[in-house]
């Protein structure tokens, strides 16, 4: 017989991060105040964590292994639901501190901005801007012997100071 219980608390998995990731940077976007979606998000967790503790008495007749699969998939997502909340907010100080891209359209971003913080650009969607000092292009090989002090960034140098002097 084959066991499934392992596919659906998978997929369950994958479907509450992939949630976590796009469905909380979207809610905080277009929420006027986070604080109605994340109640909502960690009631519903909660209720689903209580769900999967009740599961035999909710469902008596259930086999085992349709118990142990509902109750761990309903846990797996109340638990995400749960920190996504939480994440609701950490999202907001994101886009404060300007890590994540203002809502010029959601009113509670545009004061935001009309006070210096956060930005629109995202961060996230663009190109590489180039190498790092004394770091190899793909058509470059290794360099086998130092590279001189001055072509160093100033952080570069004080790390480069202290290895010698080790």
């Amino acid at each position: 017989m084959l066991q499934f219980a392992g596919f659906w608390m998978a997929l369950a998995t994958f479907l509450g991060i992939w949630w976590g990731h796009v469905g909380v940077r979207w809610l905080e976007a277009h929420s006027r105040s986070i604080w109605p979606p994340l109640i909502v998000l960690v009631v519903v967790g909660v209720g689903l964590n209580i769900a999967a503790l009740l599961m035999p008495s909710i469902l008596p007749n259930a086999s085992a292994d349709l118990l142990l699969t509902l109750s761990g998939v309903a846990s797996i997502i109340g638990i995400t639901l749960m920190w996504d909340g939480l994440e609701m907010y950490r999202q907001q100080n994101r886009i404060k501190k300007g890590h994540a891209p203002a809502n010029p359209a959601n009113p509670r971003h545009a004061a935001y901005l009309a006070a210096g913080m956060g930005t629109t650009e995202d961060l996230l969607n663009r190109e590489p801007q180039g190498y790092p000092v004394n770091m190899p292009t793909p058509h470059h090989p290794v360099p086998h012997h130092p590279v001189p002090a001055e072509r160093h960034s100033v952080i570069a140098q004080r790390e480069y100071a202290e290895v010698e002097s080790a």
